[in-house]
């Protein structure tokens, strides 16, 4: 199925100061994370006749013309099972259908199949383009780089699972959210698993080193400054915390660490 990719600018702090939105197919297409309106994406959009609008999640930098490009193609709108007032909420428009993960949505004479892939967000999803296509991942993967998963909003234990399940799909191909296409799935997808097992056994050893309340495991898991980042950084602490005690390797009550 051939996939076009449209880097939109977006305000707010995330990879690359753009949001990928995508065009699944050539006529019919599927219009996937439009976050916002541009000249580029008009064009794209025009060319073509838009059948369906999804998106991977609804964090904002994702949906901002979901209504906008629905409106003007007649376009369906889906949303997750389960999440529709999450939806709703964010893009201002109730879906026409909704989907679970193993949906398929016809694409002419091909397919887009709905993926599992929570833990950046809840409802985050993956999109499969065509029978062993490459994966419109949305945040789950970058070429270059992480992405945030922090708490409330993350779920690592998730996230690692959705890392692995991806992993084990082995596409050829994964479209990220934000910047370039991820040509090497399978050494990008171990990158980030690695980059996360790395800062939770450091989270481990500022616990096992006495830490105890949550500036202190930051401290001791960054070890350097994060002027800019340090929300970010303790947000991603809070989830790997979280991660640890719902395996029973300590206790976490939201304020302090204990041992179990």
């Amino acid at each position: 199925m051939h996939v076009s990719r449209h880097p939109v600018p977006v305000d707010g702090r995330v990879p690359t100061g753009t949001t990928n939105a995508y065009l699944l197919g050539v006529d019919p297409a599927v219009l996937v994370d439009p976050p916002a309106r541009t000249d580029d994406l008009d064009a794209a959009v025009d060319g073509r006749s838009v059948d369906h609008v999804l998106v991977t999640h609804t964090h904002r930098d994702h949906v901002g013309a979901v209504d906008a490009y629905a409106t003007e193609t007649g376009a369906t709108v889906w949303a997750r099972y389960g999440r529709v007032d999450r939806f709703r909420e964010a893009t201002g428009r109730t879906p026409d259908r909704t989907f679970l993960p193993g949906s398929t949505i016809p694409v002419g004479d091909d397919r887009v199949r709905i993926l599992d892939a929570p833990g950046h967000a809840p409802d985050h999803v993956a999109l499969e383009a065509g029978r062993g296509g490459p994966i419109c991942c949305g945040d789950c993967a970058v070429r270059d780089g992480s992405v945030v998963v922090g708490a409330p909003e993350g779920d690592m234990r998730a996230y690692l699972t959705t890392l692995r399940r991806l992993r084990a799909i082995d596409p050829p191909a994964l479209y990220p959210g934000h910047g370039p296409t991820v040509d090497d799935p399978a050494a990008t997808l171990e990158r980030l698993l690695s980059h996360r097992y790395r800062r939770e056994r450091r989270v481990l050893a500022a616990f096992e080193d006495g830490a105890r309340t949550l500036e202190e495991v930051l401290d001791g898991a960054y070890g350097k400054d994060l002027t800019g980042l340090e929300d970010l950084a303790r947000m991603t602490v809070v989830a790997h915390l979280e991660k640890l005690a719902v395996e029973g390797r300590l206790e976490w009550d939201g304020a302090r660490v204990q041992p179990v």
